[in-house]
């Protein structure tokens, strides 16, 4: 399932096709997909959903800063230079 994403007045944040919540505080949170991991900046922030069996999160506050990391796995260095 490919993840999609939709933010609402920059104070509510909807994922689908999350996997996992790795982390999370009033000012930051960590989701998990299978394409990225989500790093959520923020105050007041809060999950308001969690529906792990739909893959669905909505997180709630004030949202400031999202940030997305790959997931691929890591080459090793050799693998890189001998393509």
């Amino acid at each position: 399932m490919p993840e999609l994403i939709s933010i609402e007045n920059q104070k509510k944040l909807y994922i689908k096709g999350a996997t996992k919540v790795k982390s999370s505080t009033a000012s930051f949170a960590v989701i998990e997909t299978a394409e990225s991991t989500i790093n959520i900046n923020g105050s007041e922030l809060e999950v308001v959903k969690l529906d792990l069996e739909n893959k669905e999160v909505v997180i709630a506050g004030n949202i400031s800063q999202l940030k997305f990391l790959n997931n691929s796995p890591k080459q090793s260095f050799l693998k890189r230079i001998f393509k």
